[in-house]
């Protein structure tokens, strides 16, 4: 997948309140992660809804999950939120020329 595809999906899943959400709390949680309850405990989200937008998220590759005996340690996937910002970043203030067509 290209890197504005990526892109594209990355900020489709980000674009709910509720994913939005989420993914700062991992982030701020770091490389340690949270499992889904404290997530849950978090965001007041059911346990339901909040599996759904952490699918999202995983296939949207922004978190990566890790099974750890009976638990689910979801973090932020660092790498991508980087190459997401660097793409959206990497050109700024370039410049950009315009293209016109002169109507006679």
């Amino acid at each position: 997948m290209d890197q504005t595809a990526s892109t594209s999906r990355a900020l489709a899943a980000l674009g709910h309140e509720a994913r939005l959400s989420i993914y700062r709390l991992l982030v701020r949680a770091g490389a340690d992660g949270l499992i889904v309850g404290d997530i849950a405990d978090h965001t007041g989200l059911p346990l339901s809804t909040l599996a759904h937008h952490l699918r999202q998220l995983v296939s949207a590759g922004l978190v990566v999950q890790e099974k750890r005996g009976r638990e689910v340690v979801n973090r932020a996937d660092y790498d991508a939120m980087n190459r997401t910002l660097r793409f959206l970043t990497e050109e700024c203030c370039k410049g950009v020329a315009v293209i016109r067509e002169d109507v006679a």
